[in-house]
């Protein structure tokens, strides 16, 4: 016999928990329940990420994203002094290394300032060697609210609070079907069936496939990109003190390699962008062939490679070659060198594709089939974890009235 709840969440990740803390605030004692097909929460994207909180400088002003970052970012520096979770404002710098690239960065200017983000400073020379000693650039972007965390403890104090609230999580529960009774959509799953009135699917890199099952259309469609990072050697953290990012470029659709500073004192140098092999697969040897063949038969993942090849073929090469890794590295840090680099951790990045082969940019949230789907929340997802949650609440209650 199935077990029944007012609300059951397909997804453990941030979002996934981060909705159910909302709905628990917003209506106690009602029963819900999170499943996740994994043995712990938030294992995939919110449990492999780099911890930044983003500010808000890189999305178009009065976009989901852009609202969500900004506000979000502020939810989630208090929440983490509230709850006592370690977090920095260690502050970021985007570089120009080029005069070509002013008029961008100053375009990143104005898309920060049109979106609230507070502390912003265009710099020069003497103060970007004032906040980074071993960088160089001609100009720079400052934005000091920007932040570090671990998105994992964040997860866990989610966690805590849903159930705090009275609200289930259940492991080991994968989607393996569905089907509408008279009064509640029914779940099966590898943990036994669930029912319940109302169905909210946060499913991340899965997000199309649960989608489908559920009698949703089969677009937008996930394609995952694979992300490796090197780590500089203790030694050598001294070298970057804040996050240091490039000015983004308009040829490739992701934010190009970067120094990222952890909670735990590390110096990350990455991601490099290519094609995962599977959905879940954090190494390159990791190889699912329906993932892989879903992938590269999708006329919207052909069309993405076939206008940006060149730069694709330079991520792979950087994807195999330490070198070509270093020398994006050194643009920005001429003393780095080759053995200052170490194996570091990888993620993959569900990336929604439309059948154009664009990205589709912003935050989807629609209903289909009975069930409240979140089809794409990218970075700054986990930044925007507590505001995101409020908007699928939002249209969660929409949907119940």
């Amino acid at each position: 016999m199935a077990a029944h709840y007012d609300v059951a969440i397909v997804g453990a990740g941030i979002i996934g928990l981060a909705t159910a803390r909302e709905i628990l605030q917003r209506r106690p004692g009602a029963r819900l329940a999170v499943l996740d097909k994994e043995s712990d929460i938030a294992l995939h994207q919110s449990g492999h990420n780099s911890g930044v909180i983003h500010s808000g400088i890189y999305y178009t002003p009065g976009s989901l994203k852009a609202k969500a970052c900004v506000e979000g970012g502020a939810l989630l520096y208090r929440y983490c002094e509230e709850r006592g979770i370690h977090f920095e404002r260690c502050g970021k710098v985007v570089v120009a290394t080029s005069e070509e690239e002013l008029p961008r960065l100053e375009e990143l200017h104005r898309r920060g300032l049109a979106n609230g983000v507070p502390g912003l400073e265009m710099i020069g020379p003497d103060r970007l060697h004032e906040l980074e000693p071993h960088l160089v650039g001609v100009r720079a972007l400052w934005s000091p609210n920007t932040g570090i965390v671990n998105y994992r403890e964040v997860a866990l104090a989610y966690a805590r609070d849903v159930q705090t609230a009275g609200g289930e999580i259940l492991t080991r529960h994968e989607l393996i079907g569905w089907h509408r009774d008279e009064e509640a959509t029914v779940l099966e799953t590898t943990g036994g069936e669930i029912s319940a009135i109302a169905v909210i699917a946060c499913a991340g890199l899965h997000a199309d496939r649960v989608a489908a099952l559920t009698g949703a259309p089969a677009t937008p469609r996930i394609v995952p990109f694979r992300g490796d990072y090197y780590m500089l050697r203790p030694e050598r953290r001294g070298l970057v003190r804040s996050l240091i990012y490039p000015v983004p470029d308009p040829a490739f659709p992701f934010l190009g390699v970067h120094f990222t500073r952890t909670v735990g004192g590390e110096v990350w140098l990455g991601p490099n962008a290519v094609l995962a092999f599977a959905r879940e697969g954090y190494r390159r040897t990791d190889v699912v062939p329906r993932d892989l063949l879903e992938a590269v038969a999708y006329r919207g993942f052909r069309r993405l490679a076939a206008k940006y090849w060149r730069t694709g073929l330079a991520e792979m090469w950087r994807d195999v070659s330490k070198a070509a890794f270093l020398a994006s590295g050194r643009v920005f840090v001429p003393e780095l060198q080759l053995d200052d680099l170490l194996p570091g951790p990888s993620g993959v990045r569900a990336q929604a594709l439309a059948p154009d082969g664009s990205l589709v940019d912003d935050f989807v949230v629609d209903r289909a089939g009975g069930v409240l789907h979140v089809r794409n929340a990218p970075s700054p997802a986990a930044t925007a974890s507590l505001a995101i949650g409020a908007m699928i609440a939002d249209a969660f209650e929409q949907g119940t009235r």
